[in-house]
């Protein structure tokens, strides 16, 4: 059983950044490839980044391609997401997600395993 913890959400300001954190608990870790999705309320969860796992490929949503950057520190079983210039419309419930199947870093088929969430709201 993995359990991914996420940590780092908040309020902040549009303009403002965010480090989101993913703890997660397995011996494993470098063999996850480990997405970001988001889903507003209202809305169907959507993909936000992705890291392959050693980390040499990074995916992104045009919508935040350019201010996101998503890392993994393998060693501390920890994947990261970097956001900057923020906007309101990125207000949601952040999920971090790992997986070990084959598949599309895009679609959430790929993850096997799901954190509970962290809150972000961006303020106008």
């Amino acid at each position: 059983q993995v359990q991914l913890v996420e940590s780092g959400g908040g309020l902040v300001q549009a303009g403002g950044s965010l480090r989101l954190s993913c703890a997660a608990s397995v011996r494993t870790f470098s063999s996850y490839a480990m997405g970001w999705f988001r889903q507003a309320p209202g809305k169907e969860r959507e993909f936000v980044a992705a890291i392959s796992r050693s980390g040499g490929s990074t995916y992104y949503a045009d919508s935040v391609k350019g201010r996101f950057t998503i890392s993994r520190d393998n060693a501390k079983n920890t994947v990261y997401l970097q956001m900057n210039s923020l906007k309101p419309e990125d207000t949601a419930v952040y999920y971090c997600a790992g997986g070990q199947s084959s598949g599309s870093y895009y679609y959430t088929g790929k993850y096997d395993y799901w954190g509970q969430g962290t809150q972000v709201t961006v303020s106008s």
